[in-house]
């Protein structure tokens, strides 16, 4: 196959889901090239048994179709990296672990990492460049916005709506919202780490406790 697929970022986030990019492919028979891409590693660099490029070499690299999952934690430059990816007609890849459950009446839109232990409920839409790490789960009618970023063991229970760039600290837990009035957290609000969410959080702002507590007003 005249294909080349490719993860950005060798740190953590890259290294863990490389190993579900490559179970992935196999599954799929493709045996297909796959590289990391990270601009602050020398040309042909090793990580975990897989070569490491910058972005310059990748492009250059002769294949008919180039497809590029973002491992970068910083939402704001997930998205650079994805317009990038875009202007250069690199199209983006979604990377979703065999134990990932995916109930139904999903939408999830190009670019999303799902790792291992993770569970979308029933009638769930989902934007760009969405990252899921471990054991975490989105429960049923609910919308989650662009480049949103969830930590292991998140739990997002039904009806919320979560706001493009928020970011869902390890081990949080968001209340149940309703249908007439889901929860909402605002967009690139930051949600601390254990942190038991049971009202709205505004854009930008910062919560952390149980209750969550404003630390930081937007």
């Amino acid at each position: 196959m005249n294909e080349v697929f490719a993860i950005y970022g060798a740190s953590g986030c890259g290294r863990s889901l490389m190993p579900v990019a490559r179970e992935q492919l196999a599954i799929l028979n493709n045996k297909s090239r796959v590289v990391f891409i990270d601009d602050a590693l020398q040309d042909n660099t090793l990580v975990n048994g897989c070569v490491a490029m910058n972005y310059e070499a990748f492009k250059a690299l002769n294949y008919a179709y180039k497809s590029v999952l973002i491992a970068i934690a910083n939402s704001t430059i997930r998205e650079q990296i994805a317009n990038k990816l875009e202007k250069d007609s690199i199209s983006l890849w979604q990377v979703q672990a065999t134990s990932t459950f995916i109930m139904d009446e999903v939408t999830i839109s190009k670019g999303a990492a799902l790792s291992p232990f993770v569970t979308i409920g029933a009638n769930v839409t989902i934007g760009r460049c969405f990252q899921a790490n471990l054991y975490s789960y989105v429960e049923h009618d609910c919308v989650i916005g662009d480049y949103v970023t969830f930590a292991p063991r998140v739990s997002c229970n039904g009806n919320i709506h979560i706001h493009d760039h928020a970011y869902i600290g390890a081990g949080a837990v968001i209340k149940q919202g309703t249908p007439d009035k889901p929860l909402i957290i605002g967009k690139g609000a930051i949600v601390g780490m254990g942190a038991i969410v049971t009202r709205d959080v505004p854009a930008g702002a910062v919560v952390v406790g149980n209750p969550a507590r404003l630390l930081i007003k937007s």
